[in-house]
């Protein structure tokens, strides 16, 4: 009896079962607690980190507000050029674009001067010094261009700076404004081995309508083109100025050709074909034109 009593009295009262009982509910509802509070914690965070998301992608956030005003000044930017080219059309319209340069025969050299404030003698002297000292190998074209301010002269241009009495008119599509005056160096002349033969090429658009043009001024084509040929005026060749042309056949074309008391050729012009005219003093000349001419029209 003793013996249950002892036994008995290790169990727990019910006052200790009681307190037992509720430290359990309160472990569990503190665990439950710190659960809940953890999982509220999260949800909040998860919530905050939305929210940052949202102002980063919000147009108020900085970052999008740079975006925005680096977009409107492209936009701004954009309007502008088109206005541009709208309201200036007329002007761009006007640009004058630079003529590409191109040979009428191709030429072994190339050669520029810049006359713009230069005298008449001065421009042909400066052509003859070209012409006496070509740097052409034998059998080679030297191309003499003059210009002014950098741009090439034409035909009509030319004549004017030399005064010559030649009047092509103004329709360039009858006699071109685009024209070739050069030396070919023949080595056939004994004064020098670099002095060449100097000729002039015209382009037309046909030898019908330049022949009369061409026939009248043969009364002065060798006071305007001496200077270019090396002939000096003196009592030995005033004669010269005053003879007339005679026809011709030069390399099988059709010419006029001015001789002197010797029978040499002092000047001539040949209708190389249907739309070219050289004028030259020179036979060896006038073969390697017509040749480089009819190689030209090939390749056209």
């Amino acid at each position: 009896m003793e013996q249950e009593n002892k036994t008995l009295g290790h169990r727990p009262t019910g006052e200790a079962q009681g307190k037992i009982v509720q430290t359990y509910a309160e472990d569990m509802a503190k665990v439950i607690e710190d659960d809940t509070q953890g999982l509220i914690k999260k949800m909040i965070h998860g919530e905050e980190e939305r929210e940052i998301e949202k102002k980063n992608l919000s147009p108020e956030s900085q970052k999008n507000k740079l975006f925005m005003l680096v977009s409107i000044l492209l936009l701004a930017m954009a309007l502008g050029v088109v206005s541009f080219f709208v309201f200036i059309k007329e002007d761009i319209n006007t640009v004058v674009v630079e003529k590409q340069f191109v040979p009428i025969i191709f030429n072994d050299k190339s050669t520029f001067f810049e006359v713009f404030g230069l005298k008449k003698e001065e421009i042909i002297q400066t052509v003859l010094n070209q012409v006496n000292d070509t740097s052409v190998k034998i059998g080679g074209v030297d191309g003499i261009y003059l210009t002014e301010n950098k741009q090439i002269i034409g035909l009509r241009r030319f004549i004017t700076l030399i005064k010559s009495s030649f009047v092509p008119g103004d329709d360039t599509l009858l006699v071109k404004d685009n024209f070739l005056m050069g030396s070919f160096l023949s080595g056939l002349k004994a004064t020098s081995p670099t002095a060449g033969d100097f000729f002039i090429l015209l382009k037309v658009r046909s030898t019908l309508d330049v022949f009369n043009t061409l026939r009248t001024w043969e009364e002065k084509m060798l006071t305007d083109l001496h200077g270019f040929l090396g002939i000096n005026l003196s009592s030995e060749t005033n004669y010269l100025f005053k003879k007339d042309f005679d026809d011709g056949i030069i390399e099988n074309k059709n010419a006029r050709i001015l001789y002197d008391k010797e029978g040499k050729i002092v000047l001539m012009y040949i209708f190389a074909d249907e739309n070219s005219v050289i004028i030259t003093n020179s036979q060896p000349a006038t073969h390697e034109i017509i040749l480089r001419l009819a190689s030209s029209e090939k390749k056209q």
